[in-house]
């Protein structure tokens, strides 16, 4: 399969699907959409068993010069396998969930999800540059579309928003990408500019510019505000793939360029880092503790763990960085879920309102099960996908700055506590509501898209291994790189006494 251009045909056939929804009607867009999605997965599933673990860094690579230093050139490493299987698995789940709620014109928002995948996977795979900027800018394309077409009440103003704000941050990248090629003598590869060494004075300016396209797309405070409002208009597959994948894109800019390129520069800034994100684990919480909307309080729950995200890729080791990339992963599953499980009550009742409700698992036990499960995922119990990840990178936020690790652990309290007052004021109670006595359980469409993603969540609670091992061999070659940068622990012990030694290589081994 090293030979097969695998990469180009993911990135193909959405694209051809995409065309042949456009010239179909409603039934067969859904259907094509549907079969296009699954074979993605299918060899989004191949690449993953064909990855070699413990081989080559960049696997699968494709280069095909297009035009002066532009050329069509892909590849991957662990850590974009991982969410390019995550938006591979989540596609068809969103298609799925599309299929009655969807009535106007179905082909235009069959191929925009189809164009917007193939957008997706386009940036975990690009290694040029100006590809990789391409792919990143045009994902806001579709995702604009479906907001502001087929969202609610209140879509264009919220579709404008989540336009204008991505837009304006990615300018400056793009200045910053000039100035780096220039300076690399037209070197446009990802994995030449990440082994260069920028000049420290430069590196601040161009982490900045970075750091204001990435920060929105994470997104991080306070330039959140975008959010709540696309995903409250947003229809219910827009949600699943606005928090699925799309806020992922931020995470990966910060793992693949801003840490390794300008090492010096992410430790200049690391307290605007933290800064930032310890404001959002505690506001964003307690924004979410009074919220009326279900769709919000999940948004603003999303910026919270996106902040978890930031505290580990900034610790500077091997526990923070793989913890961030478990919690991104983990956040993937876990909210796409949560906005389903939004979806399926809505479209009974039609109001998102939490006190509308109450009661739900007495007559929809079957959902109330699937609905606390991935509300024990949001908060992180032991034996789902959201423990691994939060422990480990608090535990890699710990070496670096003991009150910073207190406050995000507040939030996570936090967390708890307005994720299990939603499933209190939703599922228990009385049933004192008419309209809501009549609601049925899952039917078995609904439960057919959710009970992949709760195995999901179970499997990488439970054995995160199959996770962890693809990605681990590429976080030690950034720790390896961003070492010298590393900040000094303030648990660490002074010169002249017995120092700890913590060895990440050991570490990695024993896990």
């Amino acid at each position: 399969m090293q030979n097969f251009p695998i990469l180009s045909a993911m990135l193909l056939l959405p694209l051809l699907g995409a065309v042949a929804c456009l010239l179909s009607d409603a039934r067969g867009a859904r259907w094509i959409a549907l079969a296009t999605t699954l074979a993605v997965f299918a060899l989004s599933i191949g690449l993953w068993i064909a990855f070699q673990i413990g081989g080559p860094q960049w696997q699968f690579a494709e280069y095909y010069p297009v035009f002066g230093r532009f050329a069509w050139a892909l590849g991957i490493d662990g850590i974009a396998l991982m969410l390019i299987v995550l938006t591979a698995f989540l596609m068809p789940i969103c298609i799925a969930a599309s299929w009655d709620s969807i009535k106007e014109r179905v082909p235009e928002f069959m191929a925009c999800f189809l164009f917007m995948e193939t957008l997706m996977i386009g940036v975990f795979t690009a290694q040029d540059i100006f590809l990789f900027y391409i792919m990143f800018e045009a994902g806001l394309i579709p995702m604009y579309l479906i907001i502001g077409i087929w969202g609610g009440a209140n879509r264009i103003y919220a579709a404008y928003k989540f336009f204008l704000y991505t837009l304006l941050g990615s300018l400056l990248m793009l200045v910053a990408m000039l100035w780096m090629v220039n300076f690399a003598g037209g070197e446009t590869s990802i994995p030449v500019l990440m082994a260069t060494d920028f000049p420290p004075e430069a590196q601040t300016w161009l982490w900045l510019a970075f750091f204001a396209s990435f920060a929105v797309k994470m997104p991080m405070w306070p330039v959140h505000t975008w959010l709540p409002d696309a995903h409250v208009q947003a229809p219910t597959a827009g949600s699943v793939i606005l928090a699925g994948v799309l806020l992922k894109m931020g995470g990966y800019g910060f793992l693949r360029f801003s840490l390794p390129m300008f090492p010096e520069a992410s430790e200049q800034f690391i307290w605007l880092v933290f800064g930032l994100s310890m404001v959002a684990v505690i506001y964003t919480s307690l924004v979410a503790l009074v919220q009326q909307d279900m769709k919000k309080l999940i948004a603003y729950s999303s910026v919270a763990h996106m902040a978890i995200v930031t505290l580990g890729l900034f610790a500077f080791n091997r526990q923070g960085i793989e913890g961030a990339i478990i919690v991104m992963l983990s956040h993937g599953l876990v909210s796409g879920a949560l906005f389903l499980c939004v979806g399926v009550i809505y479209d009974r009742l039609h109001t998102r309102e939490i006190d509308r409700y109450g009661g739900l698992s007495i007559n929809m036990p079957k959902y109330a099960i699937l609905f606390m499960l991935f509300t024990m995922a949001s908060i992180g119990l032991p034996g789902t996908s959201g423990f691994v990840g939060e422990f480990l990178s608090l535990v890699g936020l710990y070496k670096v700055n003991s009150w910073v690790t207190l406050v995000a652990t507040t939030g996570i309290i936090l967390g708890a506590g307005y994720m299990l007052y939603l499933y209190r004021r939703v599922a228990f109670g009385e049933l004192v509501h008419e309209d809501v006595k009549a609601m049925p359980d899952l039917s078995a469409r609904e439960m057919a898209l959710l009970a992949p993603i709760a195995a999901a969540v179970l499997w990488m609670g439970v054995y995160p291994e199959s996770f962890m091992a693809p990605i681990r061999g590429d976080v030690g070659a950034l720790v390896a790189r961003i070492d010298r940068a590393a900040p000094v622990g303030d648990a660490q012990l002074k010169m002249g006494e017995a120092k700890p030694v913590i060895n990440d290589e050991a570490y990695g081994e024993a896990h």
